[in-house]
Order: structure tokens, then C-alpha cells, then sequence
């Protein structure tokens, strides 16, 4: 732990210990003003910022958004959400913000900060703009606002025979015409784009309290950046290098110029360059940018487009499956020299592939933990990398009850799902009751994962135990050489973090989920073991508090008193009452493996 605790922890009762300092980026990680590292972990907030059903804004009330923001940090176990932005309803006017557009913006963000979620805007688009499509199109856009799309005299946009939405990308003029002035900043647009974020920004810092803005972690320039069409002789790492990567460095200038010098800049390589079709991927990653450091984040997405296709990939996603596509996420971070996000991931949770979501996002939440697969996290877990971060696509209350008249056609009213091009991704909706449900299983979701280590983590792994219909997935079971560990398991979940301390004092934080509660559950650290944890104090080694916010979600606290020294801790909801001896053994065991492997 490097550095004393906050100021405000300083100020706060022991049980409702939390910092509450802006984040940095140090040696590839996210870190906080005690120097913890910390791992954020949530959803993207909200795909309805696409639609015009509530004017590009997440959500349609600020009661909405507060709704939302207790229910993913209660339900969801998230710490932070990628917040989107629409371009199109900033600046409708060429040269004029929307004021009140970014008033009702901020007051939904001011939701999510209250309730103790960090979090990253981002100015998203798909398919540059809703305005390019017709009225009776299949397919629509989000982001650019209309004076931009009139500039250009695009043709009719078509996409042919397209199966899926994404197609239109690479295959419908209108949007690659779109994509490559925008680049090549025709017609003054990315001028005015860059413009608009500044004064974005600078109305967001101006209007959030110090406390607030201190939980917004940095800005998403452009959400999933293409080229449209490379110029002759052009490639995609030279388009990176030569287009993209000058983009990011003045959106970063305006970025300082608007207050946010101390925040990073979360910048996407060419959605392609970790496309796992290869005849999609294409080099990149910005590859050329040279060391990114702590004034940039190395921002990516992943999706199985295989198991989407529903014809690449026959049966369902198992251990290990995507630990090397998450693996070279984070090779390409720590060459960048700074920290990685994964800011969207997912499979879809309707249609006809959707029978393979429950595998597919399992084995992309193994991957975040660890770029070790499960068979074998316990005979080398010193290769498990950094945990990463990420945020799940997407956090949508609204799904299934949307009225959007797709492309302003009221004879197209789009309700279900999350009426946009047919997609279905929202892990959250509202019932009858208008309580907010999860449409996955809770035990995927709602992880155990470090929120913030006190020193240098060395590996982590969790096992969620989550079910694909009536089969419990388990992929990294407890080895039969811990059989006292395996027995205090159980059929339970499990978690287990192995870092080195630091210099500091505040404490280690692993969030706790619903389906661990306090009165039993059991940590076994070399700091101590305990079933159903007390509460924390300066001087109770395992403890358990509130998550700061309010909404009754729960973490562990670990504190130890040393520098660098090598902890461990398994936090287990699978014992009832273990005894002394059992903890003991489980302890040693442990202990002994720690040693051998680290």
C-alpha cells in the first residue's frame, strides 16, 4: 500500500472506510490516492443514448438514473459505467452546445457518482449517424447530429445482403463516405467535433462538485473508430498512425483546455485489430503511437463474432476460451506502457444464438481475472497478468419497453429488446412492478473481484459457479492437492487474491456479492481466518463494510501492516460453520502453495 489514506477516509467512522480521490494511472494501472490498484468493473450506460425516445439522454428521468445506479451496484456489482454521449443532441446546431441537453446529462451522471460508481464518458456512435438511413431502412446509425450528415451529399445508403447490422460498417457507402470525412476532418468536422467535447467537458467539470468530478475517471473520444475507406497505399496501421492517432492527441489538448489535465484519455485502436474472424482483423492497436503513458488508457472491445454468427462456432464457449484474445489486450497495453480497459463486451441475450451467452460471457469474465484458464490457474498462477478492467454491454432498465419510431418512421415503432437493429444485450430490465431485474444469472454478474489492492496484485481467479439453464458451470474446481481447501469450498464460490503489500495503510477491497453474505462467509488469509466477518476497524485485519453510495452492496476489507510481503486471501460463501481446525488446515495449505508459486 503506497501512500496515507485520504482525507476524507480520515474523516469517516471506521465501518464506512472508502477513498474517494480521482484515480491515475501508474506502471499499467489503474491506481487511487493511496495508492491502491484499482479495478473497475460495471456496464455501459446506456444504449438508449442511441435512440431519440428520450432525446439521446440515458435514461428518461433523473429518478430513472438513480433507480439504475443503486440496482447495478446492488444487483450488477459494479463499481463504474461508460457513460454515452450523444454528439448528435450536444451540438444541433453547428457551433451551438445544447445546454440543456448537458444539464439533464449531468444530473443522470450525478446519479451514478452519488451512489459511489466511478465513471468514463464517451461520445458514441455506430455507423456515424442515424441520418445517413431512410425512413423504411432495416438498419439505423447513432451520433452525428443532421447539419453534418447534409454536408456530405452521401449517397443512398444500402448495405446489400447484410445478416447482421455491423456489415453496414464496411459494406454501405453512405457510412464509409461518412467515416472517411470525418477523419480527413472534410468539411471542418472534426473541428467541430473536437470543439463541442471541449465545451462538453468544461460543462460537466463546471457543474459536478469537486467530490464528483473526482469519480470521473477520464473520457472515450470515439467509440469503435474505422476508417470507412483507407486512401491509395494506405493500411490500417498507417490510417491509425497517421489519422487516428493525431485525432486522439488533439482531443487530449482539449481535454486539458477544458480542465481535465489530470484525467487519461480511454482511446480505441481500429475496432478490427483484435477482430477474432480473420478474415475482419486487420493490424493495429496503435501500434505506432509509441509509449501511451498515464495520459492515455489503451481502450478496447471484444466480441466473440463467431459465437455470434452462430455458424463459426458450434457449441458453447468452455475454459480458457478467449484468455489469449485477452492475453494480447493486455501484451499491447504494457508495451503501450499504461493501463487497459475492456469497455465493451458481451453476446446477445435474444435470438438465435443467445443460448450460448451464459458460456460466452463466463469465459470473457475468466479471461478479465486472468489469462490463465481454469485447469491451470493452481499449478501456474504467477502468469495469471494484471486484472482487467471492463464494462459489460450493457445496463439497459428499459429493455423490452422501449417505443422508438426507427429512423423517425411511425409506422416502424421498435419495442422490444433493446430497439436497436434487432439487438438484445441488456443484462437488466424492468418488471411489471417497475423493479429492476437481472436477465442473466446473478452468480455471472455479481463477482468477487479486487475493487482496489493495497500493493501489487499477483494473480486472482474466481469461480462464479454459473449456470448455463439447469448446469452449474464450474471450470477452476479446487485441486485435489488443497483437500482441506476443496472441502471448505464446497460447491460454493470462491475467490482468491495473492498480491505483495506496499508501503501505505489503507486496506486491501474485494467487492462482496449478494450471493455471499456476511454472517457466512469465510475468508482464509494469511492475516487471519473468519467465518461471517466483523465489522471493519483500523485494527481488524479481515473486516467487512458497505460499499460507499448507499445501496447495501458490501465489500471485504483486508488490512496488514507491512511492505512487501506476499498476502493471500480465499473469500468462500461455501462452507456453514467451519471449524477451527478446518480453517487451520485450509490456511496452511494455502500457505504452502503460495510459497511454491510465488
Amino acid at each position: 500500500m503506497a501512500g496515507a489514506p485520504s482525507a476524507t477516509a480520515a474523516t469517516l467512522p471506521d465501518s464506512l472506510w472508502f477513498d474517494e480521490s480521482p484515480l491515475t494511472v501508474q506502471n499499467g494501472r489503474f491506481v487511487d490516492g493511496d495508492g491502491r490498484e484499482v479495478v473497475l468493473r460495471g456496464y455501459n450506460v446506456s444504449g438508449e443514448t442511441k435512440l431519440e425516445e428520450n432525446s439521446g439522454l440515458p435514461f428518461a428521468s433523473v429518478a430513472d438514473a438513480k433507480k439504475s445506479a443503486t440496482a447495478l451496484r446492488a444487483l450488477g456489482g459494479g463499481n463504474s459505467v461508460r457513460f454515452l454521449l450523444s454528439w448528435a443532441h450536444t451540438e444541433p446546431t453547428r457551433g451551438t452546445v445544447d445546454t440543456a441537453y448537458l444539464a439533464a446529462v449531468t444530473a443522470q451522471m450525478q446519479a451514478f457518482l452519488d451512489a459511489g460508481v466511478r465513471v468514463y464518458p464517451d461520445f458514441h456512435q455506430d455507423l456515424y449517424s442515424r441520418y445517413l438511413f431512410n425512413s423504411g431502412s432495416w438498419y439505423t446509425g447513432d451520433g452525428a447530429p443532421k447539419w453534418a450528415v447534409a454536408l456530405g451529399g452521401y449517397p443512398q445508403e444500402s448495405c446489400g445482403i447484410c445478416l447482421f447490422w455491423g456489415q453496414n460498417i464496411t459494406q454501405n457507402q453512405a457510412v464509409t463516405k461518412a467515416q472517411y470525412d470525418f477523419w480527413h476532418n472534410n468539411h471542418g468536422l472534426q473541428d467541430a467535433f473536437l470543439a463541442t467535447a471541449q465545451k462538453t467537458m468544461a460543462y460537466v467539470g463546471q457543474h459536478l462538485s469537486d467530490a464528483e468530478f473526482a469519480g470521473v475517471v477520464g473520457f472515450d473520444p470515439y467509440n469503435e473508430p474505422f476508417a470507412g475507406s483507407y486512401d491509395s497505399g494506405q493500411t490500417s496501421r498507417t490510417w491509425e498512425q497517421n489519422l487516428l492517432w493525431p485525432f486522439y492527441q488533439k482531443f487530449r489538448a482539449r481535454m486539458d483546455a477544458a480542465g481535465w489535465q489530470a484525467k487519461p484519455a480511454f482511446v480505441e485502436p481500429n475496432l478490427f485489430w483484435n477482430a477474432n474472424i480473420d478474415s475482419q482483423k486487420q493490424e493495429g492497436g496503435l501500434l505506432d503511437a509509441g509509449t501511451l503513458g498515464p495520459r492515455y488508457v489503451f481502450n478496447t472491445h471484444f466480441y466473440d463474432q463467431k459465437a455470434i454468427s452462430g455458424i463459426l462456432m458450434w457449441g458453447n464457449a468452455s475454459d480458457g476460451q478467449y484468455a489469449t484474445d485477452f492475453g494480447t489486450i493486455r501484451d499491447r497495453a504494457s508495451a503501450a506502457g499504461t493501463a487497459a480497459v475492456v469497455s465493451e463486451f458481451g453476446h446477445p441475450l435474444s435470438g438465435n444464438v443467445s443460448g450460448k451467452a451464459p458460456s460466452v460471457d463466463k469465459a470473457m469474465y475468466q479471461a478479465l481475472d486472468s489469462r490463465q484458464p481454469g485447469s491451470s490457474w493452481w499449478s501456474n498462477p504467477a502468469s495469471s497478468g494484471p486484472v482487467l478492467s471492463g464494462n459489460q454491454w450493457q445496463w439497459d432498465i428499459y429493455n423490452g419497453r422501449h417505443h422508438e419510431l426507427m429512423n423517425d418512421n411511425p409506422d416502424k415503432v421498435q419495442t422490444s429488446g433493446d430497439a436497436w437493429n434487432d439487438e438484445g444485450l441488456s443484462v437488466v430490465r424492468l418488471d411489471d412492478s417497475g423493479t429492476v431485474t437481472l436477465r442473466q444469472d446473478a452468480r455471472l454478474l455479481d463477482r468477487l473481484y479486487p475493487s482496489a489492492t493495497a500493493g501489487t496484485t499477483l494473480a486472482f481467479t474466481y469461480e462464479d459457479r454459473s449456470r448455463d439453464g439447469s448446469t452449474t458451470l464450474t471450470w477452476n474446481p479446487v485441486p485435489s492437492s488443497l483437500p482441506n481447501v476443496s472441502q471448505l469450498v464446497g460447491s460454493g464460490q470462491y475467490g482468491l487474491l495473492v498480491w505483495k503489500s506496499g508501503s501505505g495503510t489503507a486496506p486491501t477491497e474485494l467487492h462482496l456479492p449478494a450471493s455471499f453474505p456476511t454472517a457466512t462467509t469465510t475468508v482464509v488469509s494469511d492475516l487471519g481466518t473468519v467465518y461471517g466477518p466483523p465489522a471493519y476497524t483500523t485494527s481488524t485485519p479481515v473486516a467487512a463494510a458497505p460499499e460507499p453510495g448507499g445501496t447495501g452492496s458490501r465489500r471485504i476489507l483486508l488490512t496488514d501492516s507491512d511492505s512487501g510481503v506476499l498476502h493471500y486471501a480465499l473469500v468462500t460463501n461455501g462452507a456453514t460453520a467451519p471449524s477451527a481446525s478446518l480453517l487451520s488446515a485450509a490456511k496452511a495449505e494455502l500457505a504452502t502453495w503460495a510459497a511454491a508459486h510465488f
